[in-house]
């Protein structure tokens, strides 16, 4: 228990405890299966919350195409449970049984070489890390080699999360088009449309964020971690002192890619469907404000970041129709501007230091103790010489 302690103070993970009992107890326990099924899908987003720490927080790279990695993990698993659901004997109405419905539609006769793989159930979990990582590969060294960076950078990969919306949504026969992959239902045999299904993905989600966290943590506190705000703050001074640059943020760009791609297939799985509509420009921008509401350096605070706009955004849009996009609107701007650093600035700042004081105010608290008076001691007056009688024919000077 005392090395779990001192591990837990190490890492400084007493926020990711509270975090996790939160999401493992409390909201299981209060909400019901459809409320606690949208939580899970806001936990899906904040994988790539998380990732945007490390490399907007940390790595100093503002990425706004983080949505083209969180869509290219969910189309892998998508792929996977689509051709599960496409049997001969579930697609025997068609033209051509055994391809996905999109594909008979577009008058496609038989599966294309590259959907092939994805019949394999662990081909289709490689890939949903190693495709967004192959990609964040090669878009991050075609341009950190040649120390392209900055604004730069982030209009580079708005314009990639463009490329491949358009992509997707033109090469109908091969990707479904602007509907997606829709009518996913098992995965293996396994109905993940139950009640049951549900808690399990949801528990599964919430111990591979918990997971990802402790991760990123350990990156952070090594000695990466430490070249990694030296690269942001002093970049060429880290680079005169013999380190590659290019290679670290490659490094971070990759890792933050990765973590997005595991947050889509999770999405997946719980929504049953993977559309462009989460690959684009908006919702790109949409995951750097979870990450800018929790605060951009702190992986905790981009969960509760993600979790408070996603969860205002349902109730703004449920309760207020017709205004709920103006309100959004206010609540990013009221939060930035208000909190600079987010969530996680407001509680190191402010309510951290609050209690601290609070704290020590009650420990240094003085002590009132009752004092009893006591009794005057009584005045002890010596007998004067004079009134003592000596005898006749003697001196005092023995007395």
């Amino acid at each position: 228990m005392n090395a779990l302690k001192a591990w837990i103070a190490r890492y400084q993970l007493a926020s990711l405890v509270l975090l996790t009992l939160l999401l493992a107890v409390v909201l299981p326990l209060s909400m019901d299966i459809f409320r606690l099924n949208l939580v899970g899908k806001y936990l899906t987003y904040a994988f790539v919350a998380i990732g945007l720490v490390m490399l907007w927080g940390y790595g100093g790279v503002l990425s706004l195409g983080q949505g083209v990695f969180f869509g290219l993990g969910g189309y892998a698993m998508a792929m996977f449970l689509k051709l599960e659901a496409s049997d001969p004997e579930s697609t025997k109405i068609q033209s051509t049984p055994g391809i996905p419905d999109f594909m008979d539609w577009n008058q496609l006769t038989e599966l294309p070489t590259f959907w092939l793989p994805f019949k394999s159930f662990p081909f289709a979990l490689a890939a949903v890390v190693v495709v967004p990582m192959l990609l964040a590969w090669i878009i991050s060294f075609a341009m950190f080699k040649r120390r392209v960076g900055g604004v730069y950078f982030a209009i580079i990969t708005q314009a990639v999360a463009l490329i491949l919306t358009v992509l997707i949504i033109g090469q109908q026969g091969y990707t479904g088009g602007v509907n997606g992959m829709t009518d996913l239902k098992t995965l293996m045999g396994w109905d993940t449309r139950t009640d049951s299904a549900k808690y399990i993905l949801y528990y599964l989600c919430v111990g591979l964020l918990v997971l990802a966290i402790v991760a990123c943590r350990w990156v952070q506190t090594s000695k990466l971690g430490t070249l990694l705000l030296a690269m942001r703050d002093k970049e060429d001074r880290v680079r005169f002192s013999g380190y590659d640059v290019a290679d670290f943020r490659i490094f971070v760009f990759c890792l933050a890619a990765a973590l997005s791609g595991i947050g889509g297939a999770l999405f997946t799985l719980q929504v049953g469907f993977m559309s462009p509509s989460f690959v684009g420009i908006v919702p790109s921008i949409e995951m750097v404000i979870f990450a800018a509401v929790g605060g951009r350096m702190s992986l905790v605070g981009a969960v509760y970041g993600t979790l408070l706009v996603n969860a205002g955004k349902t109730y703004f849009s449920e309760s207020f129709p017709d205004a709920w996009l103006f309100l959004m609107a206010a609540l990013f701007i009221g939060v930035t501007m208000a909190f600079p650093m987010g969530l996680a600035g407001v509680w190191e700042s402010r309510i951290l230091p609050w209690w601290r004081a609070l704290r020590s105010g009650k420990a240094a608290a003085p002590v009132t103790t009752t004092v009893v008076p006591q009794a005057a001691a009584p005045k002890v007056v010596p007998p004067s010489t004079t009134d003592v009688k000596l005898p006749e024919g003697t001196s005092g000077q023995g007395v």
